[in-house]
């Protein structure tokens, strides 16, 4: 069994044991597809996407690694609902979309992924995933991403947000 298939057996299990300890999960559920819930998290992503257009419009760029992110991780959640799981757990939302990928389900780059997280690579050709993007500027002292590093972000979060709508469709 591959490590991404591993992973996601395990946040199956995680979540499994923690429902009937506490109500609560942080791992991953299967039920039933939910398209309704999968276009909620597409306007999500939107929403913070138009979010972050409007923080580099006020000078809040390093606030915008944040929206921006989220903007694509609602889009890995809107395809998780899409194919019926919840996910209380980033790094097993990764392992589902990559599982998915794996599997030929969906159309989405494995690059691409791995651009937005940090599962299996910590740099791909040299760049940080957004996770590491978004912590270095959440929690570090700078105040503004850059012109170059907030449009590369901006692009690519157009293309999650395509993407994702595609897969939807389908």
């Amino acid at each position: 069994m591959s490590h991404t298939k591993n992973k996601i057996e395990w946040c199956l299990k995680k979540a499994e044991r923690e429902l009937k300890e506490s109500g609560k999960q942080r791992g991953l559920v299967k039920g039933e597809p939910d398209l309704n819930k999968a276009k909620g998290h597409i306007a999500k992503a939107e929403h913070y996407f138009n979010a972050t257009e409007y923080l580099k419009e006020g000078g809040f760029t390093e606030i915008s690694a944040s929206t921006i992110f989220y903007s694509m991780y609602h889009c890995l959640l809107a395809i998780a609902a899409k194919f019926g799981y919840e996910s209380g757990n980033q790094e097993c939302t990764f392992a589902l979309i990559s599982g998915l990928i794996e599997d030929q389900k969906i159309e989405f780059e494995k690059a691409l992924l791995d651009r937005i997280s940090s599962l299996d690579v910590k740099y791909v050709a040299g760049i940080k995933s957004i996770v590491e993007i978004r912590e270095q500027y959440q929690y570090g002292t700078a105040l503004s991403l850059g012109d170059n590093l907030y449009d590369e972000l901006l692009s690519l979060a157009k293309e999650v947000i395509l993407t994702a709508k595609l897969i939807l469709k389908k």
